[in-house]
């Protein structure tokens, strides 16, 4: 079995559709690499993976949202294809098992449903302001 990890940020929102009677999430994710060239000039090397995770679980959704970092886990699928034109291209499809919100959009462009930690709160979340401070839920 392969596995394969990817840290990166979303590229565009997820959307979720229905496959015969399943559900899937649609996302993809930009993992941009540092690197100095053999002149020592530092480039950026962005790679883009396509993520389709089957899922009931579709109430993650929602926050899967442009320029949200994840942690995604799966099995990586390369598809090879011809375009119309005649050249030859692949695809790097990722067939996610685990997905985990890392944190807000980078470079404080957080929007307002995100929480100072960088992680998400849903905006319907009741305040727990005036809970026990040691009445923990573990």
């Amino acid at each position: 079995m392969i596995k394969l990890q990817v840290i990166g940020n979303l590229g565009k929102d997820a959307v979720v559709n229905n496959v015969n009677g399943k559900s899937v999430i649609n996302f993809n994710v930009a993992h941009t690499e540092r690197f100095k060239d053999a002149q020592g000039v530092q480039k950026d090397r962005t790679t883009w993976v396509d993520c389709s995770y089957w899922t009931d679980r579709t109430a993650v959704a929602p926050y899967l949202k442009k320029g949200t970092q994840v942690y995604v886990e799966g099995t990586p699928d390369v598809r090879s294809y011809t375009t119309t034109d005649g050249r030859n291209g692949a695809s790097l499809t990722l067939r996610i098992v685990s997905v985990q919100l890392l944190g807000a959009k980078p470079s404080g462009t957080a929007s307002p449903d995100q929480s100072a930690g960088g992680t998400y709160t849903p905006a319907s979340a009741p305040s727990n302001d005036d809970a026990p401070v040691d009445d923990l839920p573990f």
